[in-house]
């Protein structure tokens, strides 16, 4: 899973993308989108999904009856997005947007959504558009609503916290020479989500010790 690393030189021509992603996650990647689609979506549901690519998670969701905002600042990922087929059959429909994070909140009024999702985004971003994003996403759920987030993460045992970043560091070099831009793995993603004011937060943990997905519901007690 530390491959992963290699998502911001697959963005860099999103019609090697699947494909990279499929080779690097050894054919699981679809396996996360369903789990995602499962912990959040369901017919008509209102759901956004954040950082959408290719539109793995999105396809997933609207299988389900969910009907996706679906946005990405790549327009090349979208691309590819907007010429895959969706199935209908529970009544799901996506609509694909070009749009950035911080114009979800000018785009989208608060309580808006029933679900928010995002899958390999968090570890593109710096802590501090981490809380910005987890943040927004709280205002924009309804009270009740799910946010599911799946990402790389560090194993949480110290020796093989060590033996990760040891692989992962030549891989990082590498990337990063090729597109001046870097990932990380998320690291106390299910805290950061308590600290942002969810509540019922669960955190799976996946592909030895090295993925995550962490799911959780706004709540408005105390708040």
């Amino acid at each position: 899973m530390s491959s992963f690393v290699w998502m911001k030189f697959l963005e860099s021509s999103p019609e090697r993308y699947d494909r990279g992603v499929e080779l690097l996650s050894r054919g699981r990647i679809a396996d996360v989108y369903d789990t995602i689609a499962e912990l959040a979506a369901s017919p008509g549901k209102r759901l956004l999904d954040i950082g959408c690519g290719t539109g793995g998670v999105s396809l997933a969701c609207a299988a389900r009856g969910a009907r996706v905002v679906a946005i990405d600042s790549n327009p090349g990922m979208l691309d590819i997005a907007r010429a895959k087929p969706v199935t209908r059959d529970q009544g799901g429909d996506i609509e694909w947007l070009e749009l950035g994070l911080a114009e979800v909140e000018d785009r989208f009024g608060e309580a808006h959504f029933d679900a928010i999702v995002s899958c390999l985004v968090f570890s593109e971003l710096s802590p501090d558009e981490q809380v910005y994003t987890l943040d927004m996403a709280r205002s924009r759920l309804m009270p009740g609503g799910r946010l599911v987030i799946a990402d790389e993460a560090l194993p949480q045992s110290g020796p093989r916290r060590m033996w990760h970043r040891v692989r992962r560091l030549p891989l990082g070099l590498i990337t990063y020479l090729l597109t001046q831009t870097s990932t990380r793995p998320v690291e106390r993603l299910a805290e950061s989500i308590r600290l942002a004011g969810f509540g019922r937060v669960e955190e799976t943990r996946l592909w030895g010790d090295t993925f995550v997905v962490v799911s959780a519901v706004r709540e408005d007690v105390g708040r």
